[in-house]
Order: C-alpha cells, then structure tokens, then sequence
C-alpha cells in the first residue's frame, strides 16, 4: 500500500516520540503501531513494518549506549544469544498457540510494575551484590524476556531493565543500556521472520525509521544525562499507558 506525503511525515513524527522513549524506558509501539493501524494499515503488517523502524531506533540507542561505554557487546555475547533464540521460540510460539491469556494477564503486571517502582524510591540509584550470576541469567531473565518479545512484545525493554537492576545489581542506566543492547537483538531475530513472511512495508517502514533513529538518539542522551529518576519515572508512566491501552483492547 501506498500512502501520501503527509501521511508518511506524520508517522515519522510519530516515530521521533516513540524512539525517546523507548529508549529511555521502552514501550515505544504504544504510539507506533496504534499510528500505523490508524494510517490504515493491516494489523499483522503493521506490526512486521514497527519492527523495521523499531530496529533502527533501538541500534541508534544501543550504539550511543556502547559508545558511552555503558555496555560491551562482546561482553554480553552469550545474553545476545539468550536473547535471539528466545524471540525465536516466541516468534514460533505465537503461531501455534493463543495469545489470549497473556494479554489479560499484561495490564496487572504491568500496573504492579509501575506502583513498585513509583515508591521505590532507591530502585535502580546505585550498584549492588547481583543475586544472579551471569550465565543462569542468561539462561532464564534474557531467553525468557526474549521469548516473550517474540510471542508478544509490549514492555520487552521494560522487563530487560528491570531485571539487569534488581538481579544483576546494576544502577538504571546501565541496566537500560544493557537492556537496549538485548531489546535491539530480538528487534532484529523478529525482523529476519517478518521479512521472510512477505509482511513488511518497506516505505513506511523506512520513513518512520528516519524519526525513529533521531528519537532514539535524543532519548539516550537524555537517559545519561538526566539519571536514575528520570528513566524510573518515565518508566512508571509508560507501564501506566501500556497497562490502559492494553485494558481497552480486551
């Protein structure tokens, strides 16, 4: 499908909104993908076509991250490949089983999320002793978070975040750093699937990947500069939208 010039710079603009602040809290798709359903696109195609622009906003990000020295994918090799396989498994997963029962599920956890960390005040301030070591980590927070980014999606970042802060002890910006190393690996495993299923618009897709990447780039800088509170307010906010968007769909 083809859409007009002005409808392809609104989506952009979109697009700019979303990647600040999926890249400083995640939950960018709560703008993007009701834009691009609005702009009259198909549900399955516009979820395949946030992908590609999510890609770019979330390499955007990740290279600031790493060129900040905030996170080393070397380092974080054996996450990435958690990670990747995991949206793999969801990838398939969401085409033989029903999705139903999580969505109800969502808005309550993510509702939990947000009052948690609207009191917990210290959350994320500092570093801490991590309660699990790296490889078992791997294993189930990053191939699980990843499994679900494949199966559903909404709040991936989030997930990741958290659970680099509260089980590897980092403080919330290197945690959203990691996390948006490992959120741009199963953007990338769900984008190879979509494109091999034919779902993709490109035009649209790259066109919003234009706001995206500059979004992406304001909203990293912005998590660095300003610190711990602003990612874990922002946080709260977006898990508070999600939770209701969420709501009104069932």
């Amino acid at each position: 499908m083809e859409l007009s010039w002005e409808i392809l710079a609104l989506l952009a603009a979109v697009a700019v909104a979303a990647g600040f602040i999926d890249a400083v809290a995640g939950g960018g798709g709560l703008l993007t993908i009701p834009a691009l359903l609005f702009a009259g696109v198909p549900p399955v195609q516009a979820i395949a076509t946030n992908k590609l622009q999510a890609c770019f906003g979330s390499f955007t990000a990740t290279r600031f991250f790493v060129r900040e020295g905030l996170v080393s994918p070397k380092k974080q090799k054996w996450a990435i490949f958690a990670a990747g396989v995991g949206a793999i498994i969801g990838a398939i997963a969401i085409q033989l089983f029903d999705s139903e029962l999580l969505v109800r599920a969502m808005p309550f956890g993510l509702m939990a999320i947000a009052v948690y960390l609207l009191f917990a005040r210290n959350f994320g301030q500092g570093t801490g002793k991590a309660k699990l070591k790296e490889g078992p980590f791997n294993a189930t927070v990053a191939g699980g978070v990843g499994v679900y980014d494949g199966f559903f999606g909404p709040g991936t970042g989030t997930f990741f975040s958290l659970g680099y802060s509260k089980l590897r002890g980092m403080n919330l910006v290197d945690a959203t750093a990691h996390a948006k190393l490992l959120n741009f690996t199963t953007n990338i495993v769900s984008l190879v699937v979509f494109i091999a299923s034919g779902q993709i618009l490109f035009q649209i897709g790259l066109a919003m990947a234009v706001g995206q990447a500059i979004g992406a780039r304001l909203g990293a800088a912005a998590a660095v500069k300003q610190g711990v509170d602003f990612i874990r307010y922002m946080t709260v906010a977006v898990c508070i939208a999600m939770s209701v968007s969420l709501l009104q769909g069932l």
